[in-house]
């Protein structure tokens, strides 16, 4: 069976994934002599940087999201299908969909990657990872479950289990994620929680490197440790998680943590279609592509963004895995089918670094440019305003800035609410909790 699309007389360019890679292709390539179909397993695009707002309840969900189909509806030549991938068929330059087949003339891979548990089926069952609005919101319920069942516990241990949270990886997400609980347990847990005694929460972060923000400047990476030491996060440098039961944590030297969650922030891995050559695959489950994104052995599939894993002689552990990298490979690939529509050779994609960034709470950011490097109240500032004009849609823009000037002024948010889906028993954990998908 195939999925209803109509039959134009143009060329279709299939696009798997509505992240920033394949956002900034569409839109693009939308206007162009192009058939463009977007599939994703959603109907909107989420905007990553913000999930652990979302989590420590910072913001809704709906200030991070936008609709696919708001976002192209004036495009003409542009379909959106909502699905699931199951595999391509290269050799009828067909792909494989949970709604049915959908042919194409030009295939993009715009899939992003998902958490790397680094085979550990333990872990991956237990912890909860931050890939998805659904898991920030699985996240923040958890949070607020927890503390609540706390106040009904006597038993100190038993409670510790309840209040304590430890943060896997120290990156810039779970930097910003342990800077974020720190700043929770500081300003509000002794407003909405009065009766719990507060020295009694601890926020862990885990990194297995000797330095956080590896792939930032040691300036950074110092400063980083020094907010964070400020705000009284517990950080364990030079140590991996080995183990996580769902109430306590092993690490590499034996030492274990009794907490009930743990928040999995130590790295992400690509996940190819089923149907690609295995020559294509390399390394963190990327795929291998050349200067002009196309997948090493097929003319007619191309891959961008996190999945897409390209080296030149700048870049031989391939471009870091981030927002602009994807939109800049999204961009380039767009302009390189208009170039190919019109007879022109290809343009090879060349990455303009912009710098990197991390934001650890309240007037605390490092910043990386290519030519400086600053830290504190002022790298917030740029942090703040970098983060809310990437945000798609003038509303969500306004209702984000809104939300932070709140924040700012009154140490404080009223979107500290556990809303829970009406599920199945199939869908419950042992203790009763969502499962997310």
């Amino acid at each position: 069976m195939k999925i209803n699309l109509p039959e134009l007389d143009k060329k279709r360019v299939v696009v798997i994934g509505g992240g920033f890679a394949g956002i900034a292709l569409v839109k693009k390539l939308a206007d162009k002599n192009y058939q463009v179909v977007l599939i994703d397993r959603n109907n909107y695009h989420q905007f990553q940087p913000l999930f652990y707002q979302v989590a420590m309840a910072g913001l809704e969900p709906s200030s991070i999201v936008f609709p696919l189909r708001k976002l192209f509806r004036k495009k003409a030549n542009t379909f959106i299908r909502m699905t699931e991938v199951e595999g391509i068929d290269p050799a009828k330059k067909q792909l494989l969909t949970q709604l049915g087949i959908v042919n194409y003339d030009y295939l993009v891979l715009a899939t992003g990657a998902e958490t790397n548990f680094f085979g550990n089926a333990q872990i991956a069952e237990k912890a909860i990872p931050m890939k998805s609005v659904s898991e920030a919101l699985y996240l923040r319920n958890h949070i607020l479950a927890d503390y609540e069942k706390s106040l009904s516990i006597e038993d100190y241990e038993e409670r510790q289990s309840y209040l304590d949270i430890v943060v896997v990886g120290g990156g810039p997400t779970g930097v910003e994620v342990a800077g974020s609980l720190a700043e929770m347990k500081k300003y509000i847990l002794p407003k909405d929680y009065p009766e719990l005694q507060i020295e009694e929460v601890d926020i862990y972060l885990i990194e297995g490197n000797n330095e956080l923000l590896t792939g930032m400047s040691d300036s950074a990476s110092r400063k980083a440790l020094q907010f964070l030491t400020d705000l009284d996060v517990k950080i364990m440098l030079g140590k991996r998680v080995t183990g996580y039961d769902g109430k306590q944590v092993t690490l590499n030297d034996g030492m274990t943590i009794a907490a009930k969650k743990v928040i999995w922030a130590a790295g992400i891995t690509g996940k190819a279609p089923v149907g690609l050559s295995a020559d294509c695959k390399g390394p963190g489950g990327r795929i291998l592509v050349d200067r002009h994104s196309k997948v090493k052995g097929y003319e007619d599939i191309f891959a961008i963004g996190d999945i897409a894993l390209m080296t030149d002689e700048n870049t031989s552990k391939g471009h870091p895995q981030l927002a602009q990298v994807a939109m800049q490979q999204g961009k380039n690939l767009a302009e390189n089918f208009i170039r190919m529509d019109g007879g022109k050779a290809l343009k090879p994609f060349k990455y303009r670094d912009l710098g990197s960034m991390a934001t650890i709470g309240r007037n605390r950011a490092v910043v990386d440019l290519p030519h400086i490097k600053f830290q504190g109240a002022f790298a917030w500032f740029v942090w703040l305003f970098v983060h809310l004009f990437s945000i798609l849609g003038v509303k969500n823009k306004v209702f984000v800035f809104l939300n932070w000037l709140w924040g700012y002024f009154t140490y404080d948010q009223s979107l500290r609410l556990i809303i829970r889906p009406k599920l199945n028993k199939v869908d419950m954990s042992s203790d009763n909790t969502p499962i997310p998908k």
